[in-house]
């Protein structure tokens, strides 16, 4: 099969490999009819992540229909058209029956503290990913979701990470009637973060970024406030000044450890690798919230040290939340919200490229080229599936 195929920090290439097969009665192959390029993707390119493994298959954010199963699957069937979240979790364990379905005992050997994911380094079970035509499914009677007819398979790959991420991110602030929501980040997580705050009662939204198109694009889709964060001096001061000099109530960290902004983070968290990524935004987010306000991360950080304002935190009073997103608990309420209008996830991609272009690809959304949102790769199977369904459809007119 076609499959990306990790070589190294800013290398990637369309490579072939192994066809996935079934290793456990539980396991499902699913031929992959979509995945999309995260932001979490980027750390793993950018060589952020520790045991990100040269060959590695990246991806955790896809569809498919499956192709094959173990014995032990009860819940799917060859030909199901499924959305598979990106967390793996067996459903059993502590957590799983807590609905913290990103800390699965069970899916992961580093699982003190994250549970499995696909495509997501070897600090992450070392699963390979979507960004392929075909992928193995562990635990398939527990993740994937059959996806119902009426929802696009553009808005069901978003709703494997990105929306549920930034859905959980502005439930995990806590957000009452009327706060003040900051979002740090205007990529597709932020964007969604920023909507979903509305959904939650939010008086005020206001998103902060430095790429003009994406504050742009996030102001018509979200309807909220900019900041582009090269145009201000002190970020806590800022948001204070636009606050009564209180204070956001709520603000969300939605960028992680390849932030911008600040010199002194830039050179010791993503350069010299001093500390897990830059922390600017987690300063940025505690100086700006108000006394006992909140703040939630979503933004992906290596797993050691980092240089965070905690003392601030405390003497503030605040409440910081902060978790991989529980996919599957989301689900259902997200599938009401797309039907009634409320939100509508697909409006986000902007580019869909072959898989066969996957190394561009991951350039044009490093380095935000072309206004680039949200990629979605589409593997050389699924368009090959697609053209013989249709050719049928017209041989029967």
């Amino acid at each position: 099969m076609l499959a990306m195929n990790y070589r190294g920090p800013y290398r990637v290439r369309a490579d072939h490999k192994p066809d996935p097969v079934i290793e456990h009665p539980g396991d499902a192959i699913v031929r992959v009819t979509r995945s999309c390029i995260c932001g979490s993707d980027l750390h793993l390119y950018h060589g952020m992540v520790p045991d990100t493994r040269v060959g590695h298959t990246f991806g955790h954010e896809f569809i498919g229909e499956v192709v094959d199963t173990g014995p032990d699957v009860k819940n799917l069937k060859v030909g199901d058209r499924v959305l598979v979240p990106f967390n793996l979790f067996c459903g059993n364990c502590f957590y799983c029956k807590h609905e913290l379905y990103g800390n699965c005992h069970n899916t992961n050997a580093q699982a003190t503290a994250v549970g499995g994911i696909y495509g997501y380094s070897h600090t992450a079970g070392g699963y390979d990913g979507g960004q392929a035509e075909y992928v193995r499914v562990p635990m398939a009677d527990v993740g994937p979701m059959v996806i119902p007819d009426d929802i696009h398979d553009d808005d069901a790959v978003l709703m494997t990470d990105a929306l549920p991420t930034g859905y959980q991110a502005a439930e995990m602030g806590d957000i009452k009637e009327g706060d003040t929501v900051v979002v740090f980040g205007a990529g597709p997580v932020g964007i969604f973060a920023a909507k979903s705050a509305w959904l939650m009662g939010a008086g005020r939204v206001i998103v902060v970024d430095e790429v003009e198109y994406r504050l742009e694009f996030v102001k018509r889709y979200a309807q909220c406030e900019v900041i582009n964060f090269r145009e201000v001096n002190d970020m806590g001061e800022h948001i204070k000044k636009m606050t009564d000099w209180m204070g956001a109530d709520v603000c969300i960290d939605a960028v992680g450890g390849d932030a911008a902004g600040s010199i002194a983070q830039t050179l010791t968290g993503r350069l010299m690798k001093m500390q897990a990524g830059a922390s600017t935004v987690l300063h940025w987010a505690i100086n700006s919230a108000r006394k006992g306000g909140n703040v939630s991360i979503v933004g992906v950080y290596g797993p050691t040290f980092n240089a965070v304002p905690i003392g601030n935190a405390l003497n503030k009073g605040l409440t910081l939340r902060m978790n991989q997103a529980s996919v599957k608990r989301h689900l259902p309420r997200l599938i009401e919200h797309i039907r009634a209008g409320r939100i509508n996830p697909k409006e986000i991609i902007t580019h869909r490229i072959p898989l066969e272009e996957v190394s561009d690809a991951y350039h044009i959304f490093s380095s935000k080229l072309d206004e680039c949102i949200k990629t979605v790769l589409i593997p050389p199977s699924a368009r090959e599936v697609k053209a013989v369904k249709a050719s049928a459809q017209n041989a029967q007119h």
